[in-house]
C-alpha cells in the first residue's frame, strides 16, 4: 500500500506542473486510477518476465504491474510513453519506489522488437490498431491484459476483420461500463 500512496503523492505534486491526468480525477485516485490499474495484477502470468505497457501516461496500469513485479520478486515492466514530460514523471516514480521497470520515450512504431510476454494498455488505441502496434513486439504466447470501456464488444468485432484471437472479458471492479479484456493466441487473418 505504501507504494501506491507514494505514487499518489508524486502524481499530486507533478500534476500541478504538467497535465498527467484530469485534475477532477485526482479526487477519485483510489477507485478511478489505483483500483482500476491494480485489477490487472490478478491476470499477470506467474512467469511473465517481460511486460510492456503501451501509452503509459501517468502509469496506469504500468506502475501497478511494476509494483506487483517488485512484490513477487519477478518480472520487469517497460513503459512506452512518447510524451517527454510524462516519461520523466514515470522515471521519477520508478526511482522513488525502486521498481523493476524502465521507460522508453520513443514512439512504439520506432522501437525494436521487444518479445513481450505480456502487453498491457489503458486508453491507448482501439483493439485493431493496438494489435497492429503490438505485432512486432509479441510472440505466439504473448498475453494481452487491456483495460477497456463500454465499446469493448464493438472493438472485438472490428478487430476480427484482421486478427484471430482467443479472448475473455471480465467486468471491471472500478467502473460498471468497463472491463478487463484478456487476449491470447493472436494471429493475422489470412488474406482471401
Amino acid at each position: 500500500m505504501s507504494d501506491y500512496i507514494a505514487w499518489q503523492q508524486l502524481l499530486l505534486r507533478w500534476n500541478k506542473r504538467i497535465n498527467l491526468v484530469a485534475p477532477k480525477s485526482l479526487a477519485d485516485f483510489w477507485r478511478r486510477h489505483a483500483l482500476d490499474s491494480w485489477q490487472i495484477c490478478q491476470f499477470l502470468p506467474e512467469k511473465a518476465a517481460n511486460i510492456v505497457d503501451f501509452g503509459s501516461g501517468a502509469g496506469f496500469p504500468a506502475i501497478s504491474a511494476a509494483i506487483q513485479c517488485k512484490n513477487i520478486g519477478q518480472g520487469r515492466v517497460l513503459m512506452i510513453e512518447s510524451a517527454g514530460k510524462k516519461a520523466s514523471f514515470l522515471k521519477q516514480v520508478i526511482r522513488d519506489l525502486g521498481l523493476p521497470a524502465d521507460v522508453s520515450s520513443d514512439r512504439i512504431e520506432k522501437i525494436a522488437p521487444l518479445g513481450a510476454d505480456v502487453i498491457t494498455a489503458r486508453a491507448f488505441a482501439p483493439l485493431d490498431r493496438l494489435l497492429e502496434y503490438a505485432a512486432p513486439h509479441s510472440h505466439a504466447a504473448t498475453e494481452f491484459i487491456l483495460l477497456k470501456g463500454e465499446t469493448v464488444e464493438q472493438e472485438i468485432e472490428t478487430a476480427r476483420d484482421r486478427w484471430t484471437f482467443d479472448y475473455k472479458t471480465v467486468k471491471s471492479v472500478s467502473a460498471d461500463s468497463a472491463s478487463v479484456l484478456l487476449i491470447s493466441n493472436v494471429k493475422t487473418v489470412a488474406p482471401t
